[in-house]
């Protein structure tokens, strides 16, 4: 292990919780009901009719509001999740920070359903050099239950790590147990979170197609990515494949922080594709400092480094076809 711990820890040991139980036979605190929906949806501005009504349904986003134990903690939660951020605790992993979730939803969840859960700890990760610190990523993965039918998937991922020195840079790992050198992971742009929802997308940009989701039910384009219509709510989709030409709607230069990757100043457009859908991109082709609203600009592909390609803008020169 990286120096950055109180005791050794072997990562066989973390890998062995891998599997076991984090919640058995939980119990949603409340059955799905309209007046938890209300709020959800005035909270975010969501005034989409199908969560209203006798024939509600509940934003698919709120699996996780369903489950949720409150101050009181459930009945069903399992020690081995206790256990394992103890082990970490006493190694000197004693800082956390959420890094992010993915849900995938099976069937609407409507007033009335009773919910019930069970959650696993599916992954510990090797150890990890972060610009926090170093330490382990933790992803538990909770099947979530309504009147006893699968309704949805939620995992949930953290980092439990040791915080870095201030003025220091990230510690390499120790060995094999990290993926790059510490000086090496600076000079690469962050990875894109691909997962099983946006994959098809970054499928599409291997191919140097840039891929637009199209509803089966009633044919509204959307992106980014997701997993539903948030038109008419329709799961099912397929694809179109832009043109790759747009202008831009509205842009920001990026001074400020620097980060090793980037080479500030650039220019960061919000980019609207002749399909009708817009994505944040960079803008190229010309200096930041002469990007503008309304700018035609055409897609193609970056190559930033060995592993890693996206899909970025330039701009079009006046007469050029």
């Amino acid at each position: 292990m990286a120096g950055a711990g109180r005791g050794a820890l072997a990562y066989e040991e973390l890998k062995g919780f891998e599997g076991r139980a984090a919640a058995t036979a939980g119990e949603g605190r409340d059955p799905v009901n309209a007046p938890m929906i209300r709020h959800w949806c005035e909270a975010l501005g969501d005034t989409n009719p199908a969560y209203e009504g006798p024939d509600a349904m509940a934003p698919p986003t709120m699996l996780q509001a369903w489950t949720m134990a409150g101050l009181s903690g459930h009945a069903g939660r399992s020690g081995a999740y206790d256990d394992l951020l103890a082990l970490l605790d006493g190694a000197g992993y004693t800082s956390v920070v959420a890094t992010d979730c993915e849900q995938e939803y099976l069937r609407p969840l409507r007033p009335g359903d009773v919910i019930t859960f069970d959650a696993v700890i599916e992954a510990v990760s090797p150890l990890k050099t972060t610009k926090l610190g170093t330490g382990h990523f933790v992803t538990t993965r909770m099947d979530v239950r309504a009147d006893g039918r699968l309704a949805g998937t939620h995992r949930f991922r953290i980092l439990k790590y040791a915080p870095r020195a201030p003025g220091s840079g990230p510690a390499a790992p120790a060995g094999a147990a990290g993926d790059r050198a510490a000086g090496e992971m600076r000079d690469l742009r962050p990875r894109p979170v691909v997962n099983r929802d946006n994959a098809g997308f970054w499928a599409g940009v291997k191919d140097h197609r840039l891929l637009i989701q199209r509803c089966r039910d009633c044919a509204t384009l959307r992106f980014p990515w997701l997993p539903g219509c948030n038109a008419c709510g329709g799961q099912e989709w397929d694809t179109v494949r832009a043109s790759g030409e747009g202008t831009v709607f509205s842009y920001v230069v990026m001074h400020h922080p620097p980060f090793p990757a980037f080479d500030p100043p650039y220019a960061v457009g919000l980019i609207e594709l002749a399909e009708g859908v817009r994505m944040v991109s960079n803008v190229i082709g010309v200096p930041y400092d002469k990007v503008r609203i309304g700018m035609p600009v055409r897609l193609t592909f970056l190559r930033a480094d060995d592993d890693l390609e996206l899909p970025v803008f330039r701009a079009v020169e006046d007469g050029e076809a």
